[in-house]
């Protein structure tokens, strides 16, 4: 069902949108945390290694997807604030096909260099074989992670964020139950843990499916819509392209990093892990940003309201300041006790806590960056955060992840702080650039 965004207080709009996408992400975060939760409760450190190592990798996968299908979001949003369905279904119909294309591909190619990848992730050699087969069952299931994705942008695009809540629902509740019975009962290890998340995505894929075809979702397509038009992909693959490899990007600077820990040892490497996933539940919020105001400022900017869409901004960049400063602070008094929650290894908690306390401040300068960002693709200007984003990886993140660790070689806390050096970089250039826009708007 179609919402429009274009009209009546801009913070409620902001709270309609983005609470039900916010429990969404934390639902969809609960996966890897669920599993790395369960494999932990049963197994040792290599398979949670095996399982880190493996999750991240399908991570970085799914942002880039989702990071592509944010030009479809972009151009539903603009096609519903301007009242034009007929171009709101082509796109939806045009999303389906590109997307169902690009993961076919994917999941031939990715199954072919599985092995490959797992030897360049640095994987400790205890962790090896579960890293394989983990990610051997997940590429196998890229086809459902994939259409999951899509059609949760195809649903935000017409405004409605409130559907995808209510799949991921289903289907991480799904994944719980499965991971206890694989892992748990039947000690299938890493291969249990990779069944059920890619089950469960299964499950949340039919039953959108089925919501589509009872005709609930505001959603008519016909034949025509399905065909490959440039007038229609062109504007989806401007935007979400360099999203894509930006949020490519970002997680190459993840997995740099990884590997750096790994390099360190099996209790660096489970550690940093472990971090990843925690600060995957904290970020929730700018991350939530991100594709509220894209969404927000989409639709207005299609109903020629740009001064609204500025106020989507605004409003995000308050909001997430305000989240990542308390978050900030509270974790440098509770990191010890949230890293034990995943492990009773005392070496890793103490490296966990260390990298935790750097790391989390990213959560203020991230959320200033991903609000931007999301403005920023919804005027078609996605290259300004690929840019921002590659500048900090190349010139701070990697950099200063790999200085920290050559220097500080018993303590994690300084590669924790490349995080949040790098998004203040971003920050910077985010501001230029919005100014640049702003008199550009205004002229």
């Amino acid at each position: 069902m179609e919402k429009d965004l274009t009209s009546g207080s801009v913070f409620r709009n902001i709270a309609y949108f983005s609470l039900p996408y916010l429990l969404s992400y934390f639902l969809q975060t609960l996966y890897g945390m669920a599993d790395l939760f369960i494999i932990g409760q049963f197994n040792g450190v290599g398979d949670i290694t095996a399982v880190s190592v493996g999750s991240q990798v399908m991570h970085m996968l799914t942002v880039m997807i989702v990071g592509l299908a944010m030009g479809s979001t972009v151009s539903i949003g603009k096609a519903v604030g301007a009242k034009r369905p007929e171009s709101a279904m082509a796109a939806i119909g045009n999303t389906v096909s590109l997307f169902m294309g690009v993961s076919a591909a994917c999941m031939v190619l990715l199954l072919g260099l599985v092995k490959q990848i797992v030897s360049l992730m640095s994987t400790p050699e205890e962790a090896v074989a579960g890293t394989i087969t983990y990610l051997t069952i997940c590429f196998i299931g890229i086809p459902f992670i994939t259409a999951y994705n899509i059609i949760s942008s195809i649903f935000r695009g017409l405004g409605d964020s409130k559907s995808p809540m209510y799949f991921i629902a289903v289907s991480c509740g799904a994944n719980i139950v499965l991971d206890y019975l694989f892992i748990g009962v039947l000690g299938m290890g890493t291969a249990g843990a990779a069944l059920g998340t890619t089950m469960s995505q299964t499950v949340s894929v039919l039953l959108a499916l089925a919501v589509i075809s009872r005709k609930k979702a505001g959603i008519k397509l016909k034949r025509e819509y399905f065909r490959p038009q440039r007038e229609t992909l062109g504007p989806i693959l401007r935007v979400g392209v360099p999203v894509a490899l930006q949020d490519g990007f970002i997680q190459i600077a993840f997995i740099v990093i990884t590997v750096i820990a790994n390099r360190r040892g099996l209790n660096d490497a489970a550690a940093v892990g472990i971090v990843e996933k925690i600060i995957g539940v904290v970020f929730l919020v700018p991350s939530t940003m991100l594709s509220t105001v894209s969404a927000l400022s989409a639709q207005n900017i299609g109903a020629g309201k740009h001064e609204r869409a500025a106020q989507s901004l605004r409003y995000a960049v308050f909001l997430t300041v305000g989240y990542g400063l308390i978050m900030s602070v509270i974790t440098q008094f509770i990191a010890a006790p949230v890293v034990g929650m995943f492990t009773e290894d005392a070496a890793v908690i103490l490296l966990g806590e260390q990298y935790l306390k750097g790391y989390i401040w990213d959560c203020i300068f991230a959320g200033i960056h991903f609000s931007f960002s999301g403005y920023f693709c919804a005027y078609g200007m996605s290259g300004i955060s690929f840019l921002h984003n590659f500048l900090s990886i190349v010139c701070v993140r990697i950099p200063g992840a790999f200085l920290a660790s050559a220097y500080f070689t018993d303590t994690l806390f300084p590669m924790g702080l490349a995080a949040p050096l790098g998004s203040l970089l971003s920050v910077l250039i985010c501001a230029a650039a919005f100014l640049w826009m702003r008199r550009r708007l205004l002229s």
